[in-house]
């Protein structure tokens, strides 16, 4: 680890090693991009690079809690730059709190096939790997669900790379992409149903803050009457105008780990596009996932009583900052997608794929391809606050 600054690939990836934490690497021919995986944390991809071993290291690593050895039966805080979990969260639907219990803190326990437990490796090749797992579950109404997830996660070269943006990358931009394809299938004999429950697939992406980094996210423009909200901003309590502006038809939100926060956006109001830029390392984040054309119903991850337990959010992005007591967890922020509930008939299967693209360089070569999918300039996105 002596031999590379915090903050980079190699540090990372010496202190898995120095941890004896597994891990596998996905590399692709003609690239310097590389991602980091732990199978043992259900395929999780922790970190990713564009520029070798020296080069940034993307993902957010809770080094705190590997080196621990500690294991906490409520949550492990492990971090990653993508984490698979299940909606909803909260109401009669939720897998985190257990039937007749109060949905507070206290109560809240991460299911161990999402946290502690590993998935189990079907394939493994240089650039792709295919995790599995079979489990089954308890929901806050008393149902239980049986499942299988299957998690394939495949680095990105540069021609995929341009396909799946459509257009080409200035030779003078570093970049690294991977798409994540995540599946779950019900193997129960009951259907999955709003009335005794319905899961979710839920991507958690956490990256590292920066004292100007912005998160922006595209909406579908019209009257509230005709789409509803633009926007969920009370999560846990009204963000300030200071962090959160809408305009134009673009979300912008800060995220700088110093205020704990989060922003949703409705199905009505749904892109398949946003992003975040560090002005400060001139990193431009780029996720992709795949949202219906006709918007579906979501689950609503709210805890307590709801009123409807399908009416959650389809992109969230989430700043961390000090809690009520001072403590912080990271600082860290997160961009979320989540899958259409999963309305399965016994056998039945539903898909959410996402990419994650960071691609770093001259901002005059960033700012082409943020004028060009968003339009917007890097400049717009620097200023929004």
């Amino acid at each position: 680890m002596e031999s590379f600054d915090r903050g980079t690939y190699g540090y990372d990836v010496a202190f898995f090693q120095k941890n004896n934490i597994d891990y596998l690497e996905l590399t692709v021919n003609g690239s310097s991009g590389k991602v980091l995986i732990i199978p043992n944390l259900q395929g999780r991809v922790m970190t990713s690079t564009a520029e070798g071993s020296k080069g940034k290291s993307f993902g957010w690593i809770n080094y705190d809690v590997f080196q621990s050895g500690e294991r906490s039966a409520q949550f492990n805080p492990f971090g990653g730059e993508e984490r698979l979990w299940l909606g909803p969260e909260g109401g009669p639907f939720s897998i985190y709190f257990k039937p007749g219990t109060e949905q507070v803190f206290a109560n809240w326990v991460v299911p161990k096939e999402l946290d502690t437990e590993p998935f189990r490796i079907v394939e493994q090749g240089l650039s792709k790997a295919l995790f599995q797992k079979e489990f089954s579950i308890e929901n806050a109404s008393g149902t239980v669900m049986d499942m299988e997830i299957q998690r394939s996660v495949e680095i990105l070269s540069k021609e995929h790379t341009e396909q799946a943006l459509g257009m080409r990358l200035n030779d003078e931009l570093s970049f690294v992409a991977f798409e994540s394809v995540n599946s779950l299938s019900n193997q129960g004999t009951n259907d999955w149903n709003s009335t005794d429950g319905v899961l979710s697939l839920w991507m958690l992406c956490m990256f590292n803050p920066s004292e100007q980094g912005v998160v922006f996210v595209p909406y579908k423009t019209g009257s509230i009457e005709e789409l509803g909200k633009i926007v969920t901003d009370n999560y846990f309590g009204e963000v300030p105008a200071d962090r959160l502006i809408v305009k134009d038809g673009t979300i912008f939100f800060k995220v700088d780990g110093k205020y704990r926060s989060k922003i949703g956006v409705p199905p009505m109001r749904a892109l398949p596009y946003c992003g975040s830029y560090d002005p400060i390392s001139k990193v431009l984040t780029l996720l992709w996932y795949s949202n219906p054309e006709i918007p579906g119903k979501y689950v609503n991850s709210v805890w307590g009583d709801q009123d409807d337990p399908l009416s959650g959010d389809v992109v969230n992005s989430y700043n961390d900052g000090p809690t009520d007591d001072g403590s912080v967890m990271g600082p860290f922020y997160e961009i979320e997608s989540s899958s259409p509930a999963a309305m399965l008939k016994s056998g039945e299967k539903l898909s959410h794929t996402q990419r994650i693209f960071h691609i770093t360089g001259d901002e005059k070569y960033l700012s082409e391809i943020t004028e060009s999918m968003f339009n917007l300039t890097i400049d717009e996105i620097k200023e929004a606050f």
